[in-house]
């Protein structure tokens, strides 16, 4: 009987993706788990909302509900230190444009933490939509990759937060759910997108050239429609609120704070009192998306080529926080399909739960210890799009 030959002695390498691979599934399950703790808890005790920026919404609701200047940062600092901020505590103002007003307006109607609740199951329920939807138009996969959309640490920091960057995911998302088969749905959708316009410069540069080259112009009637609608109800609410919001950008004092982002740290690097400095990336990043464009004009795909778009968009925006990065979630979920081994995927979710840990550390969201985060996601993207197609090559010959 012929003898089995033994097998061959296992590489370094492979003993240490050996321990590896499970080393970092219990750590991110772990950290997850911890996360959706907190979460659960926010969601279901009612946690006391101060300090979370659900409060400045809440504060401009109460505002506008009372025909009052809902940007008037002496007004809004009397609101939250009657619900418990300290006398040292700065004010939290609400930075969107006032054709996010009609947003904001219900929760003036309620207490703070009934509105801070409404609120956070809203953030919520925009994410698993958004998540939902993208995985259906990735292909609805059996496997469960896309459960990384769900656990993504920016998007449970922004519903933690309370900010409003999930509700323009899901605007991001229904316009690539809805661009083709039904436009002008898809041109509404992108107001969702109008809350937090400086995240969008490149992406928006490129939808403006797309819609012109493809004559698409009922996306851009339906999201003129939008904005005008929304602005109309804020001025019928209150007839000088864009001359207030205006007022309040230029002393709001947001330039003399630090955003971890690409931006804002060249400025602080270069001259901290230049503000022209922190659109620089934003303008190189616009110049490349178009030129981006036009190599692929002729079989661009909203899905696969927006998704590095959007990547660059978040990356070179003027100011951008972590919890912004919320909108990466397509992009990354369709890195997530590109991914050709279970290391790539595990180097995802081990950055997302870096991201957790530190938060559960205590670590300020002004902290530039983020600044790694947006390049990052690029870099990752990149490496995985790069290996696939290093594969899809070799099966082709």
């Amino acid at each position: 009987m012929p003898q089995i030959p033994p097998d061959p002695p296992r590489s370094w390498r492979d003993k240490a993706r050996t321990l590896l691979e499970p080393t970092v599934v219990c750590i991110c399950t772990l950290v997850f788990a911890i996360f959706a703790l907190g979460l659960s808890a926010l969601l279901l005790t009612g946690n006391n909302p101060r300090g979370r920026d659900v409060v400045s919404f809440w504060a401009a609701g109460r505002q506008i509900v009372q025909h009052a200047n809902p940007y008037d940062s002496a007004s809004i600092l009397k609101i939250e230190r009657s619900v418990g901020f300290s006398d040292q505590s700065q004010v939290l103002l609400m930075r969107n444009p006032p054709s996010a007003l009609c947003l904001v307006v219900p929760l003036g109607l309620f207490g703070l933490r009934a509105g801070a609740l409404i609120w956070s199951l809203l953030l919520l329920a925009a994410m698993a939509l958004s998540v939902h939807l993208l995985w259906a138009m990735l292909g609805r996969p059996r496997n469960k990759l896309h459960y990384l959309g769900y656990s993504f640490a920016p998007a449970l920091l922004c519903i933690l937060g309370g900010q409003t960057a999930l509700f323009a995911l899901l605007g991001l998302t229904l316009f690539l759910r809805f661009h083709s088969e039904r436009p002008f749905v898809a041109g509404l959708s992108l107001w969702f997108c109008a809350l937090k316009p400086h995240l969008f410069l490149p992406f928006a540069t490129v939808l403006l050239l797309w819609i012109v080259l493809s004559r698409s112009y009922r996306i851009l009637a339906g999201a003129l429609l939008a904005l005008a609608a929304s602005s109309l109800a804020a001025w019928l609410l209150d007839p000088a609120v864009w001359s207030q919001y205006a007022q309040m950008m230029r002393s709001s004092g947001i330039e003399r704070e630090f955003i971890p982002c690409l931006s804002v740290a060249l400025r602080f690097a270069v001259h901290p009192q230049t503000m022209a400095l922190q659109y620089l990336p934003a303008l190189a990043a616009c110049i490349w998306a178009i030129l981006f464009y036009w190599r692929r004009r002729t079989r661009w795909d909203w899905m696969q080529d927006g998704a590095l778009l959007i990547l660059v968009s978040i990356f070179a925006s003027p100011y951008a926080w972590i919890t912004d990065q919320s909108l990466l979630i397509p992009a990354l979920l369709v890195g997530v399909y590109r991914a050709t081994t279970r290391a790539q995927l595990g180097l995802l979710a081990l950055a997302s739960a870096t991201i957790e840990i530190a938060q559960i550390l205590g670590a300020n969201l002004h902290s530039a210890l983020y600044l790694w985060t947006a390049p990052f996601w690029i870099a990752w993207f990149l490496y995985v799009s790069a290996k696939a197609h290093t594969q899809a090559s070799q099966w082709s010959l």
